[in-house]
């Protein structure tokens, strides 16, 4: 008797520190929410709000089947709307005046200073960064970063092929709605499929590494001036 409760005990004891560990790495994982950045963003992609993330879905459908099915392209569309939104505001308007109405409420429509300096310091820093790959590539001649980009650079090219501009677009809004609802759900499950994954991947990058380094790089040989 003595022998089997203290087995009980020890497989008590284990399970017990099993469960404990589990929550533990549970609750000192980060959620996905705080992932992504907890706002009104991560609010939009998780569903916490399903109205407002099904008429993004929703709008998002409509662009598609009228760039796609329509036939209607961005120009086309954009000049048409906004010949509506200005059938619409001056009949309003004509309607106030002449009824005794209050005209029709416009916000100050203009792009703030700072919004326009953040934009464009975004925007040179991503155009830098082009710029120094594409000048280690030309002037170092690093092999890998050349292969590296021509490899990607392939990949969105077929890609490109397969898929028009808008349909990728499309396909990007519906993943970005779907995926983190569904890695939140089952997140345990994708983290362990991720680790392997990403230890599949870390192999694969080592034995490309190896061939890469056994490319011979052309030195460049600095002319002295006499």
């Amino acid at each position: 008797m003595s022998l089997e409760t203290t087995s009980d005990r020890s497989s008590g004891l284990t399970h017990d520190s099993s469960m404990s560990s589990s929550s533990a790495s549970s609750s000192s994982r980060k959620s996905v929410h705080q992932s992504l950045g907890g706002g009104a963003v991560a609010d939009l992609l998780l569903w916490r709000k399903p109205k407002n993330s099904g008429l993004v879905l929703l709008g998002s459908t409509s662009m598609w089947f009228l760039f796609e099915r329509a036939g209607y392209s961005l120009l086309s569309l954009f000049s048409n709307a906004l010949l509506l939104l200005v059938i619409i505001m001056f009949f309003w308007a004509k309607s106030a005046t002449l009824l005794n109405r209050p005209l029709p409420p416009l916000p100050n429509l203009e792009v703030s200073d700072a919004c326009v300096e953040k934009i464009a310091d975004a925007t040179v820093a991503r155009i830098n960064r082009v710029l120094v790959v594409a000048r280690d590539i030309t002037f170092n001649g690093d092999v890998k970063l050349f292969l590296k980009v021509a490899g990607i650079l392939l990949q969105i090219s077929y890609i490109g092929s397969i898929f028009n501009f808008f349909t990728l677009v499309y396909i990007g809004v519906v993943l970005s709605l779907s995926v983190p609802v569904l890695y939140e759900k089952y997140q345990v499950q994708a983290d362990e499929k991720l680790s392997v994954a990403q230890k599949f991947l870390s192999v694969y990058s080592k034995k490309v590494d190896e061939v890469l380094s056994k490319i011979p790089v052309p030195q460049n040989k600095e002319k002295k001036s006499q």
